[in-house]
């Protein structure tokens, strides 16, 4: 693994993950320049040193420099790491291309897909940053308050760029935070995605009252919902078997803390997406991601029953009930081929 010499990393995005991670980078000795796009929010940061929407429990450390200049946060800095919402990812890399020195090396640790195309955020970084800018996702079962505490995480750093990929490694590892490296970009960013309609499923069969054998037979033909839509896209199949799928799989299917299971738990119990993203207060990536998975679903002729389901339930086609139905009178067949 490359050296961890000190660095200097642009996180652009303030909510609880961007919080955590620059929290991670400041821990580990890095100058770390955390971007948000209200400047309000950054003065308050500034004063108070904490970030008292999102992780009010966390103190910033000495590394923590809160800008609200984009152009200021990214010059002279290293890599820049995104952590905004799937649905703002474009905007941003629109902004970020349109400076006079856009960044060369960029990752994301956004969970989700492009709100425009449906397609993968790398096609968005490599349309708006051009071939030669390295790039990277950073993903695997990792909650936001527990990071910023730091408690004991792993997760895995794509690129195509080794590198790149070893470079970053380095940055964020220590004593809490352990970091795999990858080039499987494709399968990486999948896994971060789906997981997250599937992880509604899980919470509304809770929500039902179907009990444990249903969350975990969930869980498990998720996972083969992943792994057969990653195979028509290029992904490698044992990346599905590692920390960025089946690792976050289970994490966001199986405990509260994760807003996507909360909202399935929600609707499972018959309250309306409004009451439950009111309750919830952060974006809730799997709704969206849903209607995008019906779409490649559909485009590439692979079946993801689990996830239209919710699809069909978050389009208000159909009750938490009969998306239930629809999963158990599905015909039989075999487990695997």
């Amino acid at each position: 693994m490359a050296e961890r010499a000190s660095a200097t990393v642009a996180v652009l995005g303030a909510g609880s993950w961007g919080t955590a991670l620059a929290l991670v980078l400041a821990r580990n000795g890095h100058r770390v320049r955390l971007w948000a796009h209200r400047a309000g929010t950054v003065r308050t940061m500034a004063r108070d040193r904490v970030n008292a929407r999102y992780l009010p429990d966390v103190p910033f450390t000495a590394g923590v420099e809160p800008i609200a200049d984009l152009a200021t946060a990214v010059t002279g800095c290293e890599f820049v790491l995104v952590a905004v919402p799937s649905h703002a990812f474009g905007d941003l890399l629109r902004r970020l291309a349109a400076l006079e020195r856009p960044p060369r090396r960029l990752a994301w640790a956004t969970k989700g897909l492009d709100a425009d195309s449906g397609g993968l955020l790398h096609h968005v970084a490599e349309h708006h940053l051009g071939g030669p800018a390295e790039l990277a996702v950073l993903s695997g079962p990792s909650f936001a308050r527990e990071v910023a505490a730091g408690l004991p995480t792993a997760v895995t750093v794509a690129s195509p760029a080794a590198t790149f990929a070893e470079r970053m490694a380095a940055v964020f590892h220590g004593a809490s935070f352990r970091v795999y490296t990858s080039d499987d970009l494709v399968g990486v960013e999948l896994g971060g995605a789906v997981k997250n309609v599937l992880a509604i499923a899980a919470g509304i069969a809770d929500g039902l009252g179907f009990g444990a054998n249903a969350r975990a037979g969930l869980i498990t033909r998720g996972l083969a919902e992943i792994r057969r839509l990653g195979r028509t896209m290029g992904a490698r199949d044992q990346t599905f078997m590692g920390l960025a799928g089946v690792g976050d799989l289970i994490l966001t299917c199986t405990d509260d803390q994760s807003r996507n299971r909360r909202m399935g738990l929600a609707l499972g119990r018959g309250d309306s997406i409004e009451a439950a993203e009111r309750a919830i207060g952060q974006t809730v990536e799997g709704l969206r991601t849903a209607g995008e998975l019906a779409r490649l679903s559909a485009e590439r002729g692979v079946e993801l029953p689990i996830c239209e389901q919710v699809n069909r339930l978050v389009t208000g086609e159909i009750t938490a009930e009969a998306a239930a139905r629809g999963l158990m009178l599905r015909e039989q067949k075999a487990e695997f081929g």
